[in-house]
């Protein structure tokens, strides 16, 4: 597995060896060991998660102010642009992004840490998305940023589409107005 650092360095693009011909591909999609190498940590994953969206749709952006989640996420149909945003208040690199392509053909993963906003664009006509997750699910917990907060400035990929958002993701506070 090629693990490569981001511009925010806790956050870590994962690219599986993948083993192909013309019959079809094979690869580890996830070794304990490896992973623990890979980010120099010792996460447990607790949860799965599975979400299938069409072009256009945006989640995020997503986080948990207790039992912050740690998400392993990768797609296996079609294609997103992933997002994570630092909101941990101490980083050197608090309200900055980081964003990468993510789809069936790369078979790229994105760790992003607990202390981080996630969140995602539907760039083909479908996308089914994995993540794994360090902690369970606790919607009393869970807050949103605005997608479209200029202080963070995500650039976004232009979709010929226009953006579709839940009524939770249209509701997102500004990273100086959220609860962190």
């Amino acid at each position: 597995m090629q693990a490569t650092r981001l511009a925010i360095p806790d956050v870590v693009l994962l690219e599986p060896k993948v083993f192909g011909d013309a019959r079809g591909f094979f690869f580890e999609s996830f070794n304990q060991q490896a992973f623990n190498d890979a980010t120099g940590t010792h996460y447990q994953f607790v949860q799965d998660n599975h979400s299938r969206s069409s072009r256009g749709v945006l989640r995020g952006l997503h986080y948990q102010i207790q039992q912050p989640q740690g998400k392993l996420v990768r797609v296996v149909r079609g294609a997103v642009f992933d997002v994570a945003v630092d909101i941990r208040k101490s980083s050197p690199t608090f309200g900055q992004w980081v964003g990468a392509e993510l789809s069936e053909d790369n078979h790229r993963q994105l760790w992003v840490p607990p202390g981080f906003a996630h969140g995602f664009i539907v760039l083909s006509e479908t996308a089914d998305f994995l993540y794994k997750t360090t902690d369970y699910y606790a919607p009393q917990h869970e807050r949103c940023i605005a997608w479209d907060d200029a202080a963070i400035g995500i650039d976004w990929p232009h979709v010929d589409v226009p953006v579709q958002l839940s009524a939770k993701d249209r509701a997102g506070k500004s990273l100086a107005e959220a609860d962190l």
